[in-house]
């Protein structure tokens, strides 16, 4: 039972069964939001269907690639793959040192076959036969039997190696894959412009990591933004997203050089990407005893991708020793921005009229609370407590105030970009695309060579001297077999007149002995 088991797993159609159920249960992957990739994204989803989304999340579908079942289909194609092409290589490699089987006894039976008349004797015009093969890189044996002088020629054995080269490959490509997602890891966050961070798990957005990678493991290395720069089209598409940045090790010295979305920063097998941008909007805010907090700002995240119209909170909760209530601001920030029906909307993703609408917030934030709450939105408990009041509300543009009723005054003093980051480490990269381009190579080798076996068998004529050649041929793949043997032939009787006409010119001299 369990051989017959083992026997329908290792078969290449199981195998290939399991590789398309792989690719179908990677579909939900791309097709809904992934909590390795954006939490904040599956959240929103939860929000807008709050029926749907308990049941496919009971069903693995907000984590496809760490799910059981596509963790289950994955090692069952490691298996299958594995008890299908490693036999199947031991074979091979026997077949390579195993010489071309002798000749069929009626050898016009097979479908290609035919008779060439020589007038060369049997051994000389196979001579001329095997040579015309190796030519052509067939590998070429010689016997002696009952029925006559005869050879077998075989090539294309390439086509089978490049059938197993791409099952190897492909299996080499599962490996590299599986080992990146063990022990790579990946993190996002978001840099203001003279801003910076470095690849420790703490500073993330958010962070994913293989299940053996260790904290310690990370390498050393800190980046820092300078400046961030975004071209448009005139249909306002974006053109370009260039960073320029700093990096090295904390104690080291800063190299300088820019990033784009398809040009990252790669050191060590580690990539730095830009994976989007926007603003961070500027304060100063003003106390009533003069004491003054500048440029102070956080990162608005934008809700219209084609506008950049943006949304985020700005949380102070240290304003000073005499400051008894803390402060934040939340809002919307319009690059250029537009009133409309009283509303401030944006109408171009470039910067040309930044307002921004604040809503200003005095009381307890709930920071030191021990309970976590989003760094771009305030946190809606601690309003509905009455713990933060709202204090002030107002639309400005750039050099506009608000003044508050303790007397604080925020100053909307302008804007900065940020982009967002992802730092990735894979050590399986390099292993991924070795495997790819052998993948490549072999499929390659496996369409376009063909398995042919060539045989010919010598016999003296009936009358008049000379040969009668029965050749035949067998053709595996590659299209039609006939015309290809139609070529042989007539190359084949070319070599035995040109060989012919060789010994006439050239007669053997008899020896004197």
């Amino acid at each position: 039972m369990l051989l017959r088991w083992w026997r329908r797993l290792t078969a290449m159609r199981t195998a290939i069964i399991l590789l398309f159920l792989l690719a179908l249960a990677a579909v939900p992957g791309s097709l809904l939001p992934q909590r390795s990739l954006s939490r904040t994204s599956v959240n929103r989803y939860f929000e807008e269907n709050p029926d749907l989304a308990p049941v496919l999340d009971r069903l693995y579908l907000f984590d496809v690639f760490s799910s059981p079942w596509f963790a289950a289909v994955y090692l069952l194609l490691f298996i299958s793959l594995i008890g299908c092409v490693v036999p199947r290589a031991m074979e091979h490699a026997r077949a390579l040192r195993t010489p071309p089987p002798p000749a069929p006894r009626n050898l016009l039976r097979l479908p290609d076959s035919g008779r060439l008349d020589s007038a060369l004797a049997p051994g000389a015009a196979l001579d001329a036969v095997e040579e015309e093969l190796r030519v052509r890189r067939f590998r070429v044996v010689r016997r002696e039997t009952a029925h006559g002088p005869e050879l077998s020629a075989e090539k294309g054995y390439l086509k089978e190696t490049g059938n197993l080269l791409f099952h190897l490959s492909l299996l080499a490509l599962l490996l590299g894959l599986a080992g990146g997602k063990l022990w790579g890891y990946e993190g996002s966050i978001l840099v203001t412009e003279g801003q910076g961070f470095c690849n420790t798990f703490q500073q993330y957005d958010t962070y994913s990591a293989g299940p053996l990678v260790d904290s310690a493991d990370l390498n050393s290395l800190c980046v820092d933004l300078d400046q961030f720069r975004a071209e448009y089209e005139e249909d306002l598409t974006a053109a370009s997203f260039t960073a320029d940045i700093r990096y090295g090790e904390p104690a080291g010295e800063d190299r300088a050089r820019t990033i784009g979305v398809n040009d990252p920063l790669r050191i060590d097998g580690d990539r730095v990407y830009v994976t989007g941008h926007g603003f961070s909007p500027t304060f100063t805010v003003t106390l009533p005893d003069g004491t003054a907090f500048t440029d102070v700002s956080a990162p608005f995240l934008p809700t219209d991708q084609q506008t950049l119209a943006s949304e985020g909170a700005l949380k102070l909760p240290d304003l000073g020793a005499g400051q008894e209530e803390q402060l934040a601001l939340e809002g919307f920030f319009a690059p250029t921005g537009l009133m409309q029906g009283g509303l401030l909307t944006s109408v171009d993703p470039r910067p040309l009229a930044p307002q921004v609408a604040i809503f200003a917030y005095q009381g307890y934030l709930g920071l030191d609370s021990g309970l976590p709450q989003s760094v771009y939105s305030l946190d809606a408990s601690q309003i509905e407590r009455g713990r933060l009041t709202e204090v002030g509300a107002a639309n400005l543009s750039v050099g506009e105030s608000l003044d508050l009723p303790d007397g604080t005054r925020v100053t909307f003093t302008g804007y900065k970009e940020f982009a967002a980051m992802q730092y990735s480490h894979d050590p399986g990269q390099l292993w991924v695309l070795g495997a790819s381009i052998a993948l490549l190579a072999g499929l390659l080798g496996l369409l376009l060579l063909r398995r042919e076996r060539v045989f010919a068998r010598a016999e003296p004529a009936a009358a008049g001297g000379g040969t009668v050649l029965s050749i035949a041929s067998l053709t595996r793949g590659g299209g039609e077999s006939r015309p290809r043997f139609t070529a042989l032939t007539d190359d084949l009787q070319d070599a035995l007149a040109t060989a012919a006409s060789r010994t006439a010119t050239y007669p053997e001299v008899p020896s004197r002995d």
